[in-house]
């Protein structure tokens, strides 16, 4: 892993960055309807699958990748893995467990198994030890499709990496249709990217040769 850090001089965002981080710091989230019939009619686990073309399209793009390190400096880090959470029947919480992103799916599907095995069943909140400052959040609510998805967190401003939430599919018009909604920092991230992110994850999607 690799942290490269923005030569702020000479950063064509800088005037973005210091308008929505330091004078009007703002956050924000899109939500928006994904069509995971490809993950469904080739039985597919959603979960596994959707880590995967999530963490390939945020590997694609600087805007998904740009953090702070400790002192507050900016940077990108050159490759992106996700930490999720994992629900727990019998405490009815859930569990954080991170896996190493790997370009080929069945590798990284061997890995999510693996995890999900090997901590899945924790009742701490950080299950799998060790979790890599290069990781960004990813969550699942199951049991309910919504339209709007809003973080609030009180440290957010100092945030950049996304986060994403997906929530429970239902099928429209003969298609499975799932919510998810993105949330990242304005400082580094505009509505542009973030539309380029959802309508390439749709398309990444709507292709069956990684699976």
């Amino acid at each position: 892993m690799k942290f490269e850090y923005i030569d702020r001089n000479n950063w064509k965002r800088e005037e973005y960055f210091r308008h929505y981080k330091e004078n009007i710091p703002c956050t924000y989230s899109i939500s928006a309807k994904l069509d995971i019939s490809n993950i469904k009619n080739r039985n597919e686990k959603i979960y596994p699958a959707m880590l995967y073309a999530i963490s390939t399209i945020v590997n694609r793009y600087d805007e998904f990748r740009t953090s702070l390190d400790e002192d507050g400096r900016v940077g990108v880090f050159d490759e992106m893995m996700p930490c999720y959470t994992v629900f727990n029947k019998e405490t009815e919480m859930f569990s954080n467990i991170w896996t190493e992103y790997r370009k080929d799916y069945s590798e990284f599907k061997r890995l999510y198994i693996e995890d999900v095995e090997n901590y899945g069943n924790f009742t701490s909140m950080n299950a799998k030890p060790g979790t890599p400052i290069n990781t960004f959040p990813v969550s699942m609510i199951p049991w309910i499709s919504f339209e709007g998805f809003n973080l609030n967190l009180q440290k957010g401003y100092d945030y950049l990496l996304p986060i994403f939430t997906m929530g429970k599919y239902c099928i429209e018009d003969g298609k499975y249709i799932m919510p998810i909604s993105v949330q990242v920092h304005h400082a580094v991230c505009d509505g542009f990217h973030v539309s380029r992110f959802i309508n390439e994850l749709q398309e990444f999607i709507n292709k069956f040769e990684w699976i």
